[in-house]
This record gives C-alpha cells, structure tokens and sequence, in this order.
C-alpha cells in the first residue's frame, strides 16, 4: 500500500525556496550584523501576516483554476464598512469587526463567484471588473472620508499593538505579534479543508479538469461558490488585521496591491493553470517578497531593487514548475509540445 501525501510534506522546490531564505538571511547578516536579531524576524512577521492570510485564500482560488484580483478592494470594503459602523454607532468590539467584515468578504465572494459561473469568461477580467465595482460601490454608498487613530475604536489599536509574549535581552525588548493568530487559523482551516475534506479534492480536480472533475461527480458550481466565497472571508479577516496594525481608515489603501501578492503565491509553487499549490509553500514565498523588502537597506541597495529580485524569482519559479509538469508529463508518457 502506498503512503498517501499530505500538504505538509516538504518537496524538492520547497527546499530550494527554504534554501534560499536561510543563504540569503546568513548574507544579510555577514553584510549588517544588525539583522541577526529577534526582533527582525518579529517584524518580518508582523509585516508579512496580513499579506499571509490573503495569500492562503488567493492559494485556494489559484489551485481551483482561477484567479482573483479583487480580495485587496474585498478587504478594503470589509474593513472599512465594519470599522465605519463601529465608529457610528460606538460599538467597542473585536470580535463584532472580524465577524462584520468577514461576513461582507465572503458575500463578495459569492458575487464574484456567480459572475465567473454565468458569464463564462476568463475569472482575471471578471474580478478585475469587481474590484473597481466593490471598491466604486464603497467609496459611492458608504464613505470616502479617512480616519485617523483617534477616531477607531480601541479595540484595534490594542490588537494592533498586542503581543503573545516578549523577550528581552541587552538592546531591549521584542514581542510576538498577536497578528500570527489569525495567520494560523486561516492556515489550519485552509489545510483541513484541502487535504482532509471531498470540497478539497473537488478544488484541486477542477483545477486539474474541470470536464473530469465533473464526470467523477464534483460540481464546479458548487466548488466555485465556495473557494471565492471563502477567499472572500480571509480578505475580510485581513482588512481587519490590516486597519489595525496601521492603526487608520483610509478609503483608497490596499486596492493596487494585488500582483505581489500574487507573485508570492506563484512564487510559493501554485501553478498559474491551477491542480497544484502547497499552503507552506505560499508562506515561504510571501516571507521572501517581504524578506527582500525589509532587508535591502541593510546591504546597502535602494527599496527599487525589490522588484528585480522578486522578478527573477518570479521568472525562475515559473522556469522550475513549468519543467517539472513537462517532465512529469513525459514520465506518463503525456506529450503536449
């Protein structure tokens, strides 16, 4: 009997990518000492944990065959439309904008959804069009005017500024953000839904065919309703986790922000046609987009050489992926070139 594969085994890109965190962490800190401390990695956390949670989701729809550049404007409206609330009606309460603004995510998902399934085109041009809709419709019917600390409820600056636990040592103190709390529930979840459940075998069957996912009984409906659906709540729980670490309401962030975050995901091992991607995968490449970003100023280069690396890195990541499925094809005896 064969040993069935779970999502946490760790393949032979994974390992490269890891590699190249660990060469690249050990260079920066033989350039500039000052990165070998805990507190740089406490911050790389914080910094990358929202960009975390809707990579996960984008991960999910990615996998399914799909494609959403929408979930910034979705976060957006969600976050700004519970955090407005709150402020209007002085409501003080955490749990009252995760829940607010995940419930309007993942109606928007579902509109996103229903359009992709009744239009029948490309899922890129439907959500580019929602993601000037969602974000028009915000800034139309609910609000355009910013917010500043001293306005938003206490709660989220508390959040924002929450640790689990610090650590002291002779340059001072760091904390673990609480942010990584909902990092991890979005990875747990998203992990028990891929590997432990059928709507999980459906997404990665539809990603692979959509015509033989549906001959084995799965419906791409049904799949398509909940993967956007669902990548629309972990947008909501990002805007949230967002608003609170910038510690501000503005109705105009977050929306253009959408293509690192999918070169992360691409970046992370997702194939761009769909049928394959890993969750820990997608976090080792959101932690080296946000890795090179944080760290270029300490080797001595300009925040522009950024998107050189993650360019490269994009390209290369396709290269590699792109030869494994034709290596793999021809291993089956499967030629399409």
């Amino acid at each position: 009997m064969t040993k069935k594969k779970t999502g946490i085994r760790i393949d032979q890109y994974q390992r490269i990518l890891l590699l190249i965190i660990v060469a690249y962490s050990v260079f920066v800190g033989i350039k500039n000492p000052q990165f070998v401390q805990l507190q740089t990695i406490f911050d790389i956390i914080k910094t990358s944990s929202a960009t975390m949670i809707v990579a996960i989701g984008l991960t999910i729809v990615m996998i399914s065959g799909g494609i959403d550049v929408s979930f910034m404007a979705i976060a957006l409206f969600g976050s700004y439309t519970s955090i407005y609330i709150m402020i209007q009606m002085g409501i003080n309460n955490l749990a009252f904008a995760f829940a607010v603004s995940m419930l309007i995510g993942l109606g928007l998902g579902l509109v996103n959804a229903l359009l992709i399934s009744w239009l029948r085109l490309p899922t890129f041009i439907i959500t580019l069009g929602t993601q000037n809709l969602f974000h028009g419709i915000m800034t139309t019917f609910i609000s355009a005017k910013s917010f500043g600390s001293g306005v938003l409820p206490g709660c989220l600056h508390k959040f924002g500024q929450g640790t689990l636990f610090t650590v002291s040592n002779s340059i001072g103190s760091s904390g673990l953000t609480v942010s990584i709390i909902p990092v991890l529930l979005a990875g747990l979840c998203t992990y028990l839904i891929l590997y432990k459940t059928m709507i999980g075998r459906g997404i990665v069957a539809i990603g692979n065919s959509e015509e033989s996912a549906r001959r084995a009984g799965f419906s791409p409906l049904k799949v398509r309703l909940f993967v956007y659906a669902y990548s629309g709540m972990l947008a909501g729980m990002m805007g949230i986790v967002y608003a609170a670490q910038v510690n501000a309401l503005y109705p105009n962030k977050m929306v253009g922000n959408e293509l690192p975050v999918v070169a992360a995901v691409v970046i992370g091992g997702t194939k761009i046609t769909g049928g394959q991607g890993k969750l820990f995968g997608t976090v080792l490449g959101v932690l080296i987009t946000y890795l090179l970003n944080s760290t270029l100023i300490l080797i001595g280069l300009s925040s522009s050489w950024n998107d050189l690396f993650v360019g490269c890195i994009l390209v290369i990541a396709v290269a590699f992926t792109s030869y494994q499925e034709r290596r793999k094809n021809r291993n089956h005896l499967i030629f399409t070139d």
